[in-house]
């Protein structure tokens, strides 16, 4: 069978993205504050984490490092970010029970959730979760671990895709357009500190992660050139998706500073 046609459908996977489908079609149709703009960036990221973890390219990622790291460039880069800024809990919270979502409104308020919430979404620990799932998963024995284990290879991507949605989300929304100035610092060092690990791989004089030793051939490429293209992966393509969002929260930090000048102008 041909690996394009080698869609996958495990349960553990598929059921998940259902589910929150049929959640958020649902809700979003009962509430009508849901803009055009976020139900077209939840499908959109929806979309991408099908394509991540359903697609061929999932069965693909395990012949390939390169292709291996486009999945995860698409759960961190494309699918977090897309499905923070779509803000889909409003969704979901519509389509349950009303006494269903009193309940959960009642939790969300007690003081060991608000103030575990608050400190996992301060930007800085946001960004050292964000950081630390990033180096520690693409170190040799974790990597290869993934590679060898549907459990571990599992753990994996949740990390990658959870990290990132605290990350996005404390960038975000954590703070308000006020915190938009230090979120350029972290999208930045984000950037650099990601682009150093893809050098790192482009440049490695030999191969990190030998289960790719005898995939590659097939396609043409040797398992150091597939790694190279992996890094570089990591490195150019990351960095300008960093690029543009630094620049929409500098364009956005700058807006809202003026609109405070102005605020401070009509008030003297």
């Amino acid at each position: 069978m041909s690996i394009w046609t080698d869609w996958e459908f495990d349960p553990g996977v598929a059921a998940p993205l259902a589910v929150s489908a049929l959640l958020y079609a649902a809700g979003s149709k009962k509430h009508v504050g849901i803009t055009r703009s976020q139900r077209a960036c939840f499908w959109a990221g929806w979309l991408s984490l099908v394509a991540a973890l359903v697609s061929p390219l999932h069965p693909l990622g395990e012949q390939l490092f390169s292709a291996h790291m486009v999945q995860h460039e698409i759960l961190m880069l494309i699918s977090a970010p897309l499905l923070v800024v779509s803000r889909p809990l409003i969704a979901f919270l519509w389509a349950m029970p009303f006494e269903w979502r009193r309940k959960l409104g009642r939790w969300r308020k007690t003081a060991l959730v608000r103030g575990s919430w608050l400190w996992f979404t301060a930007p800085l620990t946001a960004w050292w979760i964000h950081a630390i799932a990033i180096w520690a998963w693409h170190a040799p024995p974790l990597m290869e671990a993934a590679l060898k284990s549907d459990l571990v290879h599992s753990a994996q991507h949740l990390s990658f895709y959870l990290s990132a949605m605290l990350f996005w989300w404390a960038l975000f929304y954590a703070h308000g357009r006020r915190a938009y100035g230090s979120g350029v610092l972290y999208i930045f060092t984000t950037a650099a500190h990601t682009g150093i690990l893809g050098a790192l791989l482009t440049f490695a004089p030999h191969l990190w992660y030998p289960s790719y030793a005898h995939t590659t051939q097939a396609w043409g490429l040797t398992p150091l050139e597939d790694q190279q293209i992996g890094g570089l992966i990591m490195w150019v393509p990351a960095s300008v998706v960093y690029l543009i969002a630094g620049l929409y929260l500098f364009a956005a930090w700058m807006k809202e500073s003026d609109l405070v000048l102005e605020r401070a102008d009509r008030a003297k």
